[in-house]
């Protein structure tokens, strides 16, 4: 997982972007996140698109050790809860027309 530093301001983005939100700067350095971080929020999804065989879903967004903010699915062990510490992991997260989509996916940090 990667965070992109504007070369302008210093500011972290994650992900990529054209244009720095904070000084409008086009220059990124590209970064490695460690991986892990904090669960702020998330939610349950019941009513799932075709090509996810599952009866549900979490999604969350997770503040990482860096301080930039990823937005991925879910899956842990037991209950999920804000505040739980969580690592990324890739993996795949749907499949439409037999073609496997991958994407970050957070799990228990233990």
């Amino acid at each position: 997982m990667f965070g992109y530093r504007c070369k302008k301001c210093g500011k972290l983005h994650h992900p990529a972007r054209l244009v720095c939100d904070k000084c409008g700067g086009r220059e990124f350095a590209e970064e490695v996140l460690d991986g892990e971080g904090t669960l702020l929020t998330y939610t349950r999804v019941y009513n799932l698109p075709a090509g996810i065989d599952k009866s549900q879903l979490d999604f969350g967004i997770v503040e990482m050790r860096e301080g930039v903010r990823v937005s991925a699915q879910l899956d842990v062990k037991g209950e999920v809860e804000t505040g739980m510490k969580l690592k990324a992991t890739e993996g795949v997260v749907r499949v439409m027309n037999g073609v496997e989509h991958r994407g970050f996916i957070f799990v228990d940090a233990d």
